[in-house]
Formats: C-alpha cells, structure tokens, sequence
C-alpha cells in the first residue's frame, strides 16, 4: 500500500513538468518573436517613423546591446525575488514593452520599449533555465533546457515569418500587438503551470560574484561568446552568400532559412540529450563538426544542392551545443547558478554582435566567400578553449580517483 501511495505520488509530480517545461518554452517563443521579427518590417517601421533603414537598423543592435548589459544587472537586482513570481514580474515588463511599442509615436519610444524587452531576454532564460533543470531528475536537465530554448528556435521558423506577414498586411505596430498576446498566453501558462519551487537560501551577491569569476567559467564564457561570432559571423550574411555566391534567387532564400531553423530546432533538441549522457565530450563534438562543417561550406558554397544540406547540418550543429554549455555554466556556479546562466545569454549576445562586425570587415577586405572559412577559424578556437578546460578537469579527477581506490583497496 505505502510502496503503492509513493509510486502515485511519483507520477503525480512528474506529470505536471512537461506542461510546466512547455510554459516556458511558450515565452521562449514570444522573446524569439520580438527579437528577429524587427529584421522583417524594418523597412516598414523606417517609412513610418521617418528614419533611414541605418537609422532603424539600431532597434536591433541596441537590442543586443540591452541582453548583454542590462541582463545581468537586473538578475542581480532580483536575485532574492521567488523565482516564479521573477518569471511573471518578467513577462509583465515584457508585455509592457511590446504594448508601448504598438503606440509608440516615434523613433524614441520605440527605441525605449525595446531596451524594456531587452532586459527581459536574457534574464527570463537564465532563470528559466534554472526552473526547467530543477522540475527534473539531474540526469535530465540538458534536455529540459532545450525544450525551453526550442521556444525561440521555433520562433524563427513559425513565430518570425508569421510576425512579418502580418507587419506587412496591418502595419509594424500588429506584429507588436501579436507579441503582446503571445505574452500574454506565456504569462497565463507561468502562473498556473509553473511550481512554486523550494528556494535555498540565496547567496550573498559578493559570494555570488566569486562563483561567476573562476577563471574556467570564464573561459567557458569566452567559447560561447566565440561559438556565437561563427555562427553570426557567417548567418548575418548567408543571403548574399545564398544570392551572389551559389546563385539562389531572392525568394528560395526564404525556404532555405526556414530549412535552416528546422535544423536549428532539432539540433536543439538532439544536443540536451546529448548533453545529458555526456556533457563536455558532445560540447567538444559538436564544436568540432561546426569548424569540420563551416570548412565544408567553403566548397559547397557553390553547389545549390550541396549548400543546402550543409546549411542544414550547420543549423542543427550550432544550436546543438547550447543546451551542454547552459548546463555546464549552470554546474560550475553553484552558488550562482542564475547569473552565470543570465551572462551566458549576455556572452552570446557580445558574440552576436561581435560576428556581425567581423563578417563585415571579412567582406571588406577578403570578400564574401571567405566568410565560412573564417567562421570555421572561430568556432575551431572555441573548440581549442573547451578541450583545455576538459583536458585540466580530468587530471583532476584522476588523482581523485586514484585515492577513492587506495581507500577501497
């Protein structure tokens, strides 16, 4: 009877986690929205407000901008915050932002109701990754990572193109207003889905600010943020390279990047799993087939066919060891597992903007089909920095070892 009532209980705990997982992928899916969706109406919101399309252009860097700076600040102002009701205040001020957008009577505002949704980005996903690897077993918490971070992956190929469409028919302020109500819903599913989870007693902000300075956290950070200069260093650019280099007129663009977010979807979810049986080997992995495949993409850059099925495994590859490096961030800030995982999203967002600047310069002064090998450069010292890491901790572990069976002996 008691074996039985434990294994009902059992079941009656798990159940709840994946709908509690989906909430959150829900508002992954909303951030994904209004982050990319800008790059779709900018022309339409520059007409509007009067300003040049460069002008405009910085909705979307000071975007950026506003994940790496004002995350980790805001985290650490709310860090004391129940994390449930951190999520909802979130979503309110996300819901804030959106909504003053649609109103927004100038270049101004709107520029201020982005920054609003920027701080949100990167904390919401810090701490909803905190969440979602504490509503399952550890052995799991990779994959439940994923799910959330599918969110903004399935954005980039539902949510964006659907935003645009109706930026396009309604005018930019309805792609905002969709936003919002997708806010909404992501708001609704947090506060009825998500637990109340039991907090440790948090720590101090300096004890805090120790744990996020080790040096090989940092370097962690370093390979994220140069994982993510390859990846944007060649993606701000794959249409040029699509229409001058391989020959695809402007229209099949639009499929291949839609071909490229199903990969980015399932390499998401591939790679918590992976993650999950080992976690710096498949990082490792993975890094190594980004640089094997980027190298690939300098030849098959010209080959309609080949470019396309490398542009997929590109996608699937470069999302796939997100979820590992969360999780690994995550494990080696104990005491701050909610502030590394914020500066991982910061660190990324550096490294966005970063491999855009750099794609740029590429261009300039080597030309466009450069850009895949040099991307294959970058990722190849992300990969270098994550075995010296991997390499340091297990020769660690072997004298551990070494002692744990003396002991038995």
């Amino acid at each position: 009877m008691n074996q039985s009532q434990t294994l009902n209980g059992k079941a009656r705990t798990k159940d709840p986690f994946p709908v509690s997982i989906l909430s959150l992928t829900v508002g992954a899916f909303a951030i994904g929205m209004t982050e990319f969706v800008i790059m779709g109406i900018l022309p339409n919101v520059a007409e509007d407000l009067h300003v040049s399309i460069s002008t405009a252009g910085q909705l979307i860097t000071s975007y950026a901008l506003g994940v790496a700076i004002g995350a980790p600040i805001l985290t650490v102002l709310t860090h004391r915050l129940p994390q449930k009701l951190l999520l909802c205040l979130l979503m309110v001020l996300f819901i804030l932002g959106n909504g003053i957008a649609v109103i927004a009577p100038n270049y101004a505002i709107l520029m201020g109701a982005r920054l609003i949704t920027a701080l949100c980005h990167g904390t919401f996903f810090g701490v909803g990754a905190v969440i979602a690897s504490n509503l399952v077993k550890p052995n799991k918490r990779a994959g439940a990572v994923s799910i959330m971070m599918a969110g903004l992956t399935i954005a980039n190929i539902i949510g964006v193109p659907i935003g645009t469409f109706v930026g396009q028919q309604f005018g930019w302020r309805a792609s905002f207003a969709a936003i919002v109500l997708m806010g909404i819903i992501a708001l609704i599913g947090i506060m009825i889905f998500i637990p109340r989870i039991r907090q440790d007693q948090s720590a101090s902000l300096t004890k805090q600010f120790k744990a996020l300075v080790q040096p090989k956290l940092l370097l962690i950070l370093l390979a994220c943020a140069i994982g993510n200069s390859s990846l944007f260093a060649v993606f701000t650019y794959i249409a040029s390279l699509l229409e001058q280099v391989t020959g695809f007129h402007e229209q099949s663009v639009t499929w291949i990047l839609v071909l490229f977010g199903i990969g980015v979807t399932l390499g998401n979810i591939a790679g918590g799993k992976l993650a999950d049986w080992k976690l710096m080997p498949s990082v490792l992995g993975i890094f190594a087939s980004l640089s094997v495949l980027l190298t690939i993409f300098t030849f098959t850059v010209k080959s309609p066919v080949l470019a396309v099925i490398t542009i997929f495994l590109w996608g699937a590859a470069s999302f796939a060891v997100m979820p590992g490096i969360q999780v690994k961030i995550m494990n080696m800030a104990q005491d701050a597992p909610a502030l590394a995982s914020t500066s991982n999203h910061s660190a990324g967002n550096l490294g966005n903007a970063f491999g855009a600047f750099c794609g740029g310069w590429v261009i300039d002064n080597m030309g466009l089909t450069s850009l895949p090998w040099v991307g294959a450069v970058l990722v190849g010292l992300a990969f270098l920095i994550g075995l010296a890491i991997y390499l340091q901790e297990r020769r660690q572990q072997i004298p551990l070892q070494l002692h744990a069976s003396g002991k038995q002996l």
